[in-house]
């Protein structure tokens, strides 16, 4: 292994390397209409917009990095309304109101590549300039190759099988060794690069495994993994675990809202960010299947791959950070983070049973539905309010649903019909108190909703979050499901697994799938 002063040494040059010329004209545009688009309306590039009216424009292009430190970032003045949407009313412009003294008085964005065209118009906070209060934004090059820009954070896994070893290639070709890539999805390793960098990884007799070169925060494969499955008895499992699962909801006594969930919407900046990484990193060898060989039978993994991108520390820290602010605002109690998962990318056929999550760290959560795709039916959410009556949630991409996952019964029993959905899921949980659900609601609390009179289908039996099923009570909203279940128990469950599901023998079930995605 090299030493530690050399590995010290090695990121401060991966930090400082400078990689890709500047551009030697800048393109000046008035709307953000006129960003460069792929043929799918995602942004075809990274972007370093910033203002082109004042003193900034000239401050701004003095300052821009040289020898090529903008890290494939296309840098772009924007005018008019494409300033406004990026920048806002009051763009600094030398005036006695808005005075500009040198470049950390003017503003500027860093845009993802990835992103789509009606949401680049909302970056997140953290990729404006902003040296005041970011110390690793002290001159405007730094700001470019910090995370805000030119720095990211990249992820690999070894799905081959034998430990690798990484290296880091240089701006001559010299590979430097980095350390080992052990196996499987708990070993993935997570680093700190630029934009540019370039990696190799080798097995013990200098065979060559992958060369990659780093072009946006994300993650790869090396070789994919292939879940597989032992002959079980599939029936008699999923009518074990959802008794399992019905006992389980039962422990916990606490409540946060009326219903046990609802419905909302993602901000526009961090709806913005999760789809540029889901869609840079949407494909092999990005996109791997998810390790289920010893989870159970909570995902039918044996029927469907179900697959999974994974996210780097710092994206996902922003992420759960900003969403815990919309959490909490649903429950009205102070919470603390616990838990983000995702990206799981559900495909055709996918099935995920009735469960309750974590009781400990789980006890209010998001789904967040992120991407979808070619389906020819809705894929709704299954929830169970605290009356066990069965709601169907219908989502698209950008929809939150709020629930209070360690009580309230979820899951996808109906087959999806075609194409894909991907998710990310996000659990909080009262500050510092891993009992919370063995305690009494709180003063303040509201009432779960139970008795809601009589209720009947007005609507067709296929449509979904739009009222089909009224009550004498319109408190119990939209969501109820045109099926009209109400459970009593772990059999209830079982049998709308069994009669939303495909019919099948178990023992005609293979033993190993033989489908590989790379």
């Amino acid at each position: 292994n090299a030493p530690m002063t050399a590995i010290s040494a090695l990121l401060a040059a991966l930090i400082n390397l400078p990689l890709h010329a500047v551009a030697e004209t800048v393109t000046v545009i008035h709307s953000l209409s006129d960003l460069p688009m792929d043929e799918n309306g995602h942004l075809s590039s990274h972007v370093l917009a910033y203002p082109n009216s004042g003193p900034c424009a000239s401050l701004i292009e003095s300052n821009m990095p040289n020898r090529g430190g903008l890290y494939n970032h296309v840098p772009i003045a924007v005018d008019g309304d494409a300033a406004t949407a990026l920048f806002g009313d009051e763009i600094p412009d030398g005036s006695e109101d808005h005075p500009v003294e040198d470049v950390s008085d003017c503003p500027a964005v860093c845009l993802d590549r990835g992103v789509d065209a009606e949401l680049v118009a909302y970056p997140i906070p953290e990729n404006y300039y902003n040296p005041k209060e970011d110390e690793n934004h002290n001159s405007f090059s730094n700001f470019v190759a910090s995370l805000s820009c030119g720095r990211v954070e990249f992820g690999f896994i070894n799905y081959t099988p034998n430990t690798l070893s990484m290296y880091w290639v240089d701006h001559k070709g010299n590979e430097v060794y980095l350390n080992p890539l052990e196996r499987l999805e708990k070993n993935t390793r997570f680093i700190h690069t630029s934009i540019g960098h370039r990696f190799v990884f080798k097995d013990q007799g200098n065979r060559l495994f992958l060369d990659h070169t780093v072009e946006f925060n994300g993650v790869i494969g090396i070789s994919n993994h292939i879940n597989k499955h032992r002959h079980r008895d599939i029936r008699s499992e999923v009518q074990s675990t959802m008794r399992g699962e019905w006992s389980k909801h039962l422990q916990v006594k606490r409540t946060f809202s009326s219903l046990g969930f609802n419905k909302g919407r993602l901000p526009d900046d961090v709806f913005g960010s999760m789809r540029s990484y889901w869609y840079n990193n949407r494909d092999p060898p990005h996109r791997l299947q998810e390790e289920w060989d010893s989870k159970g039978l909570y995902v039918n993994h044996w029927e469907s791959d179900c697959n999974f991108i994974q996210i780097p520390w710092d994206l996902k820290k922003i992420w759960q950070y900003r969403l815990k602010d919309v959490v909490q605002e649903w429950v009205g109690v102070e919470i603390e983070q616990t838990d983000l998962y995702g990206i799981r990318q559900y495909e055709a056929g996918a099935r995920l049973l009735t469960h309750v999550d974590r009781i400990t760290t789980h006890a209010v959560s998001l789904i967040v539905n992120i991407a979808q795709g070619n389906l020819t039916a809705p894929w709704t959410v299954e929830v169970y309010d605290h009356a066990d009556r069965l709601h169907e949630v219908a989502m698209t991409p950008g929809d939150i649903v709020y629930y209070e996952s360690a009580k309230a019964l979820h899951g996808r029993n109906t087959p999806l019909a075609g194409g894909f959905y991907a998710n990310v899921f996000t659990h909080y949980r009262p500050i510092g108190d891993p009992s919370w659900y063995t305690k009494e609601n709180p003063e303040g609390t509201p009432e779960p909703l139970i008795d809601v009179g009589e209720c009947k289908l007005v609507g067709k039996p296929d449509e979904y979050s739009a009222g089909a099923v009224q009550c004498d009570n319109p408190a119990i909203g939209p969501h109820l499901s045109p099926k009209m279940i109400t459970a009593t128990s772990g059999e209830d469950l079982y049998q709308l697994w069994l009669s939303v599901g495909p019919s099948y023998e178990d023992e005609t079930k293979k033993a190993t799938p033989e489908k590989d995605e790379l």
